[in-house]
């Protein structure tokens, strides 16, 4: 083989010289009349027998294409006697999302279960009363799926994701891991000091700091708790505290079983029977947002200056058309870091980009944030830049909000872009699985109903 293969590239080597060379450069006559297949069949001198692409295979039967239009699967909705929702919408996707998501974030903590949350979170996926923790993780390696836990200031998420094929093996394990979570002592020390850690890691992060510090600054009473237990709390959690934070606020009709990708009847036909013996404890009061304003700094010795100016939203999501307005502002100001491929602010039309990353080169992020709630939120603009120009920076931030604010300084062509690009990352983030359940089970659980885009 190795000496053909050599006599033949000498040959080729030797006798075609440049106008062999262009002949075979030029491409589709040359592979048009060739019948050995490839390059390396004519290398080898061997022949190949294979069937060209565009030939039809015998018995394969072609699936129709796809129409232009789809329509989006509407979303059913079944409350049970105990007052538990569960909620579904179908897909031609063959994986399926399912998360059970409850009315309780870290708004609900009293001073005696401070970071209850932040610990629940971690505890999540754990031993249950019926299940090990390495049988969990097992059983979620078999058939491929992925679980995650998360919280913020008003909900508690728990996620599944895997093909629709093990919808029953799914809702069992997903309504175990949150109905019947054992909390171990060994499980929960563990947690805690793995908690210890991050709480050391975030104190070094400027954005984290800033998130929990607008909210301690904003806010009086329990939108100022943070989402990250303070070294004091962990020192107080246990397992009974876990237990009776749980007792207290995982009940029935604040909870909501959501899934993308199943058939309602399906969803509800294994996860009835599983949820509605679950007990509705009656809530005692639910948390207002009481906003009084203030001020927070923290000296570092970094040399940069990272700042945060922000303002309240009244009415939060129950307010819709306030709260949409406030969502495609901050995509009209938009913003971000002072590099991108190409240089600062390159294909970048925000405002923001526009008016402040590409004029001021001491700045090395700006950008506007929204954090909205139910009944509440905040709306602002961040930015890092170097401590000698902080002063000026801080100055740009007020000029730029005051502009925004001002009739006839955003012209139609920003408003209108700003519009599509909020339609764009709302679509483009409802095609993950995992996003259009946490939409479904949220939405259910701020408005009872869910409102989907057109």
């Amino acid at each position: 083989m190795y000496r053909t293969t050599a006599s033949r590239l000498r040959a080729l080597k030797g006798g075609m010289g440049h106008r062999g060379l262009a002949r075979f450069v030029s491409t589709s006559a040359v592979a048009t009349k060739s019948t050995s297949g490839s390059f390396f069949s004519w290398l080898t001198g061997e022949r190949s027998s294979s069937v060209p692409l565009d030939f039809p295979l015998k018995d394969i039967a072609l699936p129709p294409p796809l129409p232009d239009y789809v329509e989006p699967g509407k979303t059913r909705i079944t409350t049970l006697p105990n007052g538990l929702k569960i909620a579904s919408e179908t897909s031609v996707n063959p994986a399926a999302s399912i998360g059970l998501y409850v009315d309780c974030g870290s708004i609900y903590e009293t001073p005696a279960s401070f970071g209850a949350t932040h610990l629940l979170e971690r505890m999540a996926f754990k031993t249950t009363t019926n299940r090990s923790h390495l049988r969990i993780v097992r059983e979620v390696e078999a058939i491929g799926g992925n679980v995650t836990s998360s919280v913020s200031r008003e909900h508690m998420s728990y996620t599944y994701d895997a093909l629709k094929t093990y919808v029953p093996q799914m809702v069992e394990l997903l309504v175990d891991c949150v109905r019947n979570p054992a909390f171990l002592d060994w499980e929960v020390s563990e947690q805690l000091q793995k908690m210890s850690a991050e709480i050391s890691e975030y104190s070094k992060n400027p954005q984290h700091v800033l998130l929990e510090a607008i909210h301690s600054a904003g806010y009086s009473g329990p939108y100022a708790n943070s989402l990250l237990a303070s070294e004091s709390a962990v020192n107080r959690l246990n397992s009974t505290v876990l237990e009776e934070f749980v007792a207290e606020n995982y009940s029935a009709s604040r909870m909501v079983l959501a899934a993308s990708g199943i058939e309602h009847d399906e969803l509800l036909k294994y996860a009835e029977p599983l949820l509605s013996d679950l007990p509705n404890v009656p809530r005692s009061s639910e948390p207002k947002p009481v906003y009084t304003g203030g001020d927070f700094r923290h000296q570092g010795d970094s040399g940069m200056t990272h700042f945060a100016l922000a303002f309240e939203l009244l009415g939060g999501w129950a307010k819709e058309k306030d709260s949409i307005i406030l969502t495609v502002l901050q995509m009209l100001m938009g913003g971000g870091g002072s590099f991108s491929a190409g240089g600062p602010g390159k294909g970048m039309y925000s405002r923001l980009y526009l008016r402040v990353l590409n004029e001021h080169p001491q700045i090395q992020s700006f950008s506007a944030f929204s954090s909205i709630y139910n009944h509440t939120g905040l709306f602002g603009i961040q930015a890092s830049t170097g401590s000698d120009f902080a002063t000026n920076a801080i100055d740009i931030a007020v000029r730029e909000l005051i502009s925004v604010a001002t009739p006839g300084e955003v012209d139609q062509v920003q408003l209108d872009r700003a519009k599509q690009s909020t339609k764009s990352a709302i679509l483009m983030n409802l095609e993950s699985r995992m996003v259009a359940s946490e939409d479904i089970g949220k939405q259910i659980l701020t408005y009872g109903e869910r409102y989907v885009l057109l």
